[in-house]
């Protein structure tokens, strides 16, 4: 059984997805998701903290991990690129939940919606990107 928490990301990382495909508005995307029959059961308060904030921030956030890729930004799957924008949005705004928590909730996003070893490369990225954001966090669990 998936948490609410864990729909509200799923329903995120696909509106992340449709965005960097057709830069459609925000709420617009908001719109169309909510439609989704399963909707009901995602924490809806934090969907819309994640879509909204990750494409409010999403040159920010993409300069930030850029630092960590080894390919060009461009180069990217889209589906990669959204997943590293919800966990950077993650790691950036919600310190209440535990870097590893963020970094295990993007991988499993990536295994479930991306290609076969894309969440290895999320793991790799979002991993150097929490000691850039959450470098006292990280410090305290000895990694």
């Amino acid at each position: 059984m998936k948490s609410a928490r864990r729909r509200a990301r799923e329903y995120a990382l696909q509106g992340l997805y449709q965005w960097l495909l057709a830069r459609e508005d925000a709420g617009v995307i908001e719109a169309h998701l909510r439609e989704d029959t399963g909707f009901a059961q995602a924490d809806q308060a934090y969907f819309v903290t994640l879509l909204h904030g990750a494409i409010r921030e999403a040159e920010t956030l993409s300069n930030g991990f850029a630092a960590h890729l080894d390919r060009p930004l461009a180069e990217l799957s889209p589906v990669e690129h959204a997943v590293l924008l919800l966990g950077s949005f993650e790691l950036a705004h919600q310190p209440d939940i535990p870097y590893r928590v963020v970094i295990n909730e993007a991988v499993e996003l990536a295994k479930s919606f991306g290609g076969t070893d894309g969440f290895k490369y999320v793991n790799g990225v979002l991993d150097k990107q929490a000691l850039v954001l959450r470098a006292s966090e990280v410090g305290r669990k000895g990694r």
